[in-house]
């Protein structure tokens, strides 16, 4: 990451923090060698400049009670920009984890998070089911490589 805003220690904060982002201000400070207030005051600047947008828990894989299949669904609109009504649909569905606008050939790409491949079918039968939806494609995730969420 390079923001010209950033000191050796914002950097140390932010390490810190994904490593652990429910890490005591406390703890943090002493390994930083700060104040907590001095500390707490960093955190919420990096916040502020949008360096931190978020925290977020991710579950180990003993910690979920059922298994969860993950698919991409490729959205092709029939009119890309007046697509509203697709994108607006999507964004309502809970198991959408990701959803981006892509260039070229490819119109929307849509990640999803659900507890079975049934339920899958039941979304990609919705999307292909909206007004405005040429096609979809749909693959479902085997095995994950890199997972830097």
């Amino acid at each position: 990451m390079s923001h010209p805003q950033l000191d050796a220690i914002d950097r140390q904060i932010l390490d810190a923090l994904q490593a652990d982002a429910r890490i005591p201000v406390a703890t943090l400070a002493q390994q930083v060698g700060l104040s907590r207030h001095a500390v707490r005051h960093r955190i919420d600047r990096l916040e502020a400049l949008k360096v931190i947008t978020g925290y977020t828990v991710r579950l180990g894989d003993k910690a979920a009670d059922a298994p969860v299949v993950r698919a991409i669904i490729m959205v092709y609109r029939k009119d890309r920009m007046r697509g509203a009504d697709v994108t607006t649909a999507i964004a309502k569905l809970p198991e959408v984890t990701y959803c981006a606008v892509l260039s070229g050939d490819l119109d929307l790409l849509v990640q999803l998070e659900a507890p079975s491949q049934e339920r899958i079918t039941e979304i990609w039968q919705a999307l292909a089911a909206l007004p405005g939806v040429v096609d979809t494609h749909t693959s479902f995730v085997l095995s994950p490589l890199v997972d830097r969420r």
